[in-house]
């Protein structure tokens, strides 16, 4: 299944991957959050709060990191937030004003199964 995956390249620097996330495969997880609002932290740059995943259900979103590369996330490609430092990412909603999503936060060292993009 198509992902991308938030890191930090330093202290300060938010990047991205491009890869995917092989399907049947067991993640150790801790819990999960259902959202359909944002809060105040969401809507200005910032870090991911936690190692989460991101499963978009409704709305299609462009995402945009430090050096202001970006890329869309709709429903049917997963996010991986691990950008856990320094500034972070921004997004902003493309179609409409909704954006449902399920955060699915692993155990800490849960491996995230993500396999880059080679080109």
């Amino acid at each position: 299944m198509k992902a991308f995956k938030l890191i930090n390249i330093n202290e300060t620097d938010c990047s991205f991957e491009e890869g995917t996330i092989a399907e049947s495969i067991n993640i150790d997880g801790n819990h999960f959050i259902i959202k359909t609002d944002f809060d105040p932290y969401q809507l200005t740059a910032h870090p991911a709060p936690r190692y989460q995943f991101v499963i978009t259900l409704k709305g299609k979103l462009k995402f945009k990191v430090t050096n202001g590369d970006s890329f869309i996330i709709e429903p049917g490609i997963i996010l991986i937030a691990k950008d856990t430092k320094g500034a972070g990412h921004s997004w902003e909603i493309l179609d409409g004003k909704e954006w449902h999503r399920i955060y699915i936060v692993p155990d800490t060292d849960a491996d995230d199964f993500f396999i880059p993009n080679t080109e």
